[in-house]
């Protein structure tokens, strides 16, 4: 009998087969998702520290216009994110002539709330399907091996051969969706587990973007009381 992954295949039944081919087809999903959480979590990256670099000098200065144009130019930031939505708030808050000084840092403040929670949202697209994945994808591959062994046992009892060697090759055959589950799964749960450790440091970074510019805020409608 042929042993490799194409002879295999050639020799299951159809409910094998069909497990087969959803766990492959699971397996391009996981790894499509992957790379582009993968490649957005890059740009995130990268763009953050080029905008934490240039917003300084800006806000040193009150050029508030500037600094949110220059937030706009990092649209995969997800510090820039944060930090435009406080400038825009704070800029709108700050034209009002009714707004005490407080409500306009509250009002800005809300904002950065809001600004942070939905790009933490945005992160976390495409990883409801790797866990999903990486907790069905064993259990998949075990229907599949147990239907197999199902349907050797009972070629067995048709055919009224016994013994071990009578049924090894479709318990083989069986075998191969369980490893096939496994190997979706595993994977799986490492790229998820690690693009939530990403997550949780993008959320660190924001958290602490948005309490210096939180207090910049207070800093500036305080030297405008004084």
């Amino acid at each position: 009998m042929d042993m490799s992954i194409t002879g295999l295949y050639n020799s299951m039944g159809p409910t094998a087969k069909a497990v087969f081919i959803l766990l492959a087809f699971l397996s391009i999903y996981s790894l499509g998702v992957s790379l582009e959480r993968w490649w957005n979590f890059k740009l995130a990256r990268t763009q953050s520290v080029k905008f934490a670099m240039e917003i300084g000098q800006l806000l040193k200065q009150d050029k508030l216009q500037e600094a949110i144009d220059l937030a706009k130019r990092y649209r995969n930031s997800h510090v820039a994110k944060v930090v435009s939505a406080g400038l825009l708030e704070f800029q709108y808050s700050a034209h009002g002539a009714s707004t005490a000084g407080h409500d306009i840092v509250a009002a800005a403040e809300r904002a950065i709330e809001r600004a942070t929670m939905m790009t933490v949202a945005d992160f976390k697209k495409g990883l409801g399907g790797l866990a999903t994945i990486a907790t069905t994808a064993p259990f998949i591959g075990l229907f599949g091996t147990v239907v197999g062994i199902i349907n050797a046992f009972r070629g067995m009892a048709a055919s009224g051969a016994g013994g071990l060697g009578s049924v090894s090759a479709g318990i083989a055959e069986a075998l191969v969706t369980t490893a096939l589950g496994l190997f979706v799964a595993i994977p799986a749960v490492w790229l998820y587990n690690y693009f939530l450790n990403k997550i949780e440091r993008f959320q660190v970074e924001m958290s602490n973007s948005s309490s210096e510019l939180i207090d910049y805020f207070m800093k500036r409608q305080a030297s405008k009381a004084a």
